[in-house]
């Protein structure tokens, strides 16, 4: 019966996706459903094999390793200060996006991830008929945050029309940045947090392809990376690296003290109006449907529904607070979908990031960007849908 609501929700994801499609004569099927397959395989092998098992708890090793390098550097600066329960989060989730942020920049100055990232961005092209650089941002995105994503392929914006500027903005919103991961595996369990990686990465595509179809000449399809580096030396990239994870430490706890706070003063407008009702709990109705059919248990709908729905009006980090103290009390379905749901930078304030970050690449095409910019957030929670469903399936 799951699999059936599971198989159900996936259709209704497509459908409607489909239904928002610019062009449904060019949608290109055949990719839709390598991609589809490609999903299947990878949660089957990571949830149902040994193997991939393992694979997961050595990935999530090596980031608890590198949490424990990164607390190192956090406990050496801050090792003389007191730091309340209330307080702990900066400090010892934040604060390790600057060593994650750090090894990026390092790996990237090597040409090590750029050449990973180029080449892996290949295989999914070939495999699937999509345009390398669709391929190569899909997989990029994977690594890097929104902006820096973006950037990387901003020698090819000129050749970018709305649809294929749709696709790749639809990967940057749907994928989460690496240098983030460790903070987001030390609030959930780190095989939903790291299966969701590339879940999303397909999953955008898929919802994205469907909605904005491409069809283009082969001699504009080319990826460049050798100029995906500013920093002249070892030294100065680790020194980038660190800056640019201590701004993103900063402009999350910015973030998170605006949201939490507006979400306090949305829900005592609420509920002085109603009294005992919450914005999480009206959003827990709204998205109970879908979550019914996502595969999470009908006792904890309201519940994981209204997770869901804060991840979209607020942020990944805000939602991800509310569900970490539930971990233990949920069912293990309901905490492996929602996590794989809350994975993505899909909510409201990415719309602005991505505008913003397009807008200083090109203004013309910013302006297309904010023009869609609604439509690019409902596809990326299409495509957090159908990752979370289909994380579902196997649990």
């Amino acid at each position: 019966m799951g699999i059936l609501l599971g198989l159900i929700a996936i259709i209704i994801v497509l459908a409607i996706a489909y239904a928002m499609s610019n062009n449904r004569k060019k949608v290109n099927f055949v990719g839709v459903a390598i991609m589809l397959v490609a999903q299947i395989l990878t949660t089957w092998f990571m949830f149902m094999t040994s193997i991939g098992e393992a694979i997961i708890n050595a990935i999530s090793k090596a980031f608890n390793k590198l949490i424990e390098f990164g607390s190192e550097g956090v406990d050496f600066v801050l090792g003389g200060i007191e730091v309340g329960e209330s307080g702990a989060f900066f400090f010892n989730v934040l604060l390790i996006i600057i060593f994650f942020s750090t090894i990026l920049s390092v790996l990237t100055y090597l040409r090590i991830l750029p050449f990973i990232i180029k080449y892996l961005g290949g295989i999914i092209s070939a495999i699937t008929g999509l345009p390398k650089v669709e391929s190569f941002n899909a997989v990029n995105s994977m690594f890097f945050g929104q902006s820096e994503a973006l950037i990387a392929i901003k020698s090819q914006f000129h050749h970018l029309n709305n649809n294929r500027l749709y696709i790749v903005s639809a990967s940057a919103m749907g994928s989460v940045s690496a240098s983030i991961v460790g903070a987001y595996i030390q609030m959930l369990p780190a095989q939903y947090v790291l299966v969701a990686i590339p879940l999303n990465m397909f999953s955008s595509l898929i919802i994205a392809s469907i909605i904005a179809p491409v069809d283009m000449d082969k001699e504009d399809d080319d990826v460049q990376i050798k100029d995906v580096s500013d920093s002249n030396s070892f030294f100065e990239a680790m020194g980038n690296g660190a800056l640019d994870g201590g701004k993103i430490a900063l402009i999350v706890a910015a973030m998170l003290i605006a949201f939490i706070a507006s979400l306090e003063l949305v829900n005592w407008i609420i509920q002085s109006i109603f009294a005992g009702i919450t914005l999480q709990e009206i959003l827990g109705y709204v998205l109970a449907p879908i979550g019914f059919l996502m595969g999470i248990a009908p006792g904890e709908l309201i519940q994981a529904g209204g997770i869901m729905g804060t991840k979209i009006i607020t942020n990944e980090f805000v939602a991800m607070l509310e569900l970490e103290p539930l971990v233990d009390t949920l069912s293990e379905k309901t905490v492996g979908i929602v996590s794989v749901f809350l994975t993505s930078f899909a909510n409201f304030s990415s719309i602005g990031i991505i505008a913003g970050t397009v807008q200083g690449i090109d203004t013309e095409k910013g302006a297309a960007v904010s023009k869609f910019g609604f439509k690019l957030l409902v596809g990326a929670t299409l495509g957090s849908i159908l990752s979370a469903t289909m994380a579902g399936l196997f649990l």
